[in-house]
């Protein structure tokens, strides 16, 4: 735990009592609908919290009631709606784990157990096409979830479904058949080290095993009769924005990248501004008790810097005006850095849950990507910018919000102007 983190769970407690999961994270419940959460399921859970200590007490008792339910209608023979709710059954059994932050406790534990009994019944009723993906990793193994189209698929292109650091595999399972496989893309939503079913068995990030896992999912990917190796690109939303730009950097398999806040700031902001939990949790990631150590050790040396100079594919960035973990001045600065074909969305009013804004951006980071996977979006200099208004309209042109009015932050000063 970090000292802010003991000191400030009273805080913590009292946004929730009081606002709700609103409170600490605005609109996120657009975004947790795209990763398969049930509104109805999210508002019982936090009618049951009014401490964070309550949370996997509460995660736990309403995805055991979805798990129960799905059994039921499966013993029925009425397959599509178990299957639905056994993906809102397994978001849940995860949002249940995560809220514990260690690896050996037994109740953590359980909750993966049910989490993967409700993954191996939606494959089995999905006719195999979703599957768990076990890989040895440098000692240890990296865990993610292979998504197929249906019927006969060959050389098709693959989307690698990156979750943030608060997120584990089964949470794209529904992005994945509505947005990918359902336009005949394979999608395999991925864990890094230190993430789900990959820290659980002892494998912690560090500052570039990420990346290299990540390489390590497209060595699978590359090996399936199923996917065109040419035609693998990556959606990544929060830390795994972060990650998907140092993949980028670092393999140039990887044909295209779509990031959505993307922690691409200096650190401090999102481990030392914003909620605690965020630095908590990632310390728990890194294997980190000692809070200087980590703060030496890692946190100074992850911001990317000129790093984004390597990438080479097409990629697509997105963020909210007023991210609360990454300030906008800090990713237009990053973007400014990046030599590749790109593109840059900011979203009026939006936070870091981009939830206003969540359907849309799902969409069109699946769309945008499978034009980039078939060829488009490649031409030198490309540099597409838009500032998308709340009311609906969009200024073209430029990121920079409007009501800056010309003016140019001190930090992109020297920088080409949107």
């Amino acid at each position: 735990m970090t000292i802010r983190s003991t000191g400030q769970t009273w805080a913590l407690d009292i946004a929730l009592a009081q606002g709700g999961f609103d409170a600490l994270h605005p609109q996120a419940k657009g975004t947790l609908e795209q990763l398969g959460h049930d509104h109805t399921d999210f508002d019982k859970v936090f009618d049951l919290v009014r401490s964070g200590a309550m949370l996997p007490k509460a995660w736990a008792t309403v995805a055991g009631q979805a798990e129960a339910r799905a059994a039921h209608h499966e013993r029925g023979g009425f397959a599509q709606t178990a299957a639905d709710l056994y993906v809102r059954a397994a978001v849940m059994w995860g949002r249940a784990q995560y809220s514990i932050f260690d690896a050996a406790d037994p109740r953590k534990l359980a909750f993966r157990v049910h989490a993967n009994h409700c993954v191996a019944r939606l494959g089995a009723l999905r006719d195999g096409r979703v599957r768990r993906v076990a890989l040895d990793f440098e000692g240890g193994q990296i865990f993610g979830l292979l998504h197929l189209p249906a019927g006969e698929v060959q050389g098709a292109p693959a989307v690698i479904l990156g979750p943030g650091m608060d997120m584990i595999k089964e949470d794209y399972i529904y992005a994945a058949e509505r947005y990918y496989t359902s336009r005949g893309i394979v999608a395999l939503s991925i864990e890094g080290p230190g993430q789900g079913e990959t820290r659980a068995n002892g494998l912690t990030v560090d500052l570039s095993n990420y990346e290299r896992a990540i390489s390590r999912y497209i060595d699978h990917l590359v090996s399936l009769p199923e996917v065109d190796p040419g035609r693998i690109g990556m959606f990544g939303i929060s830390m795994s924005g972060y990650w998907g730009s140092r993949a980028a950097a670092a393999d140039r398999r990887l044909a295209a990248l779509a990031a959505f806040e993307a922690v691409t700031g200096d650190f401090t902001t999102i481990f030392e501004r914003a909620q605690p939990t965020f630095k908590n949790n990632y310390m728990y990631m890194a294997g980190y008790s000692d809070e200087d150590a980590f703060d030496r050790d890692l946190a100074a040396r992850m911001p990317l810097g000129d790093l984004v100079e390597r990438i080479a594919c097409p990629v697509l960035y997105g963020i909210g005006e007023f991210d609360e973990l990454t300030q906008l001045e800090q990713a237009l600065a990053s973007y400014e850095r990046i030599r590749a074909p790109k593109e840059m969305r900011v979203y009026e009013n939006e936070f870091h849950p981009l939830g206003g804004a969540a359907a849309e951006v799902f969409r069109y980071g699946a769309e945008w990507l499978e034009r980039a996977l078939n060829g488009e979006f490649r031409e030198p200099g490309r540099d597409v910018r838009h500032y998308v208004h709340s009311d609906g309209g969009v200024t073209d042109g430029t990121a920079y919000p409007t009501w800056w009015l010309g003016g140019v932050p001190t930090e992109l000063v020297g920088s080409r102007q949107g």
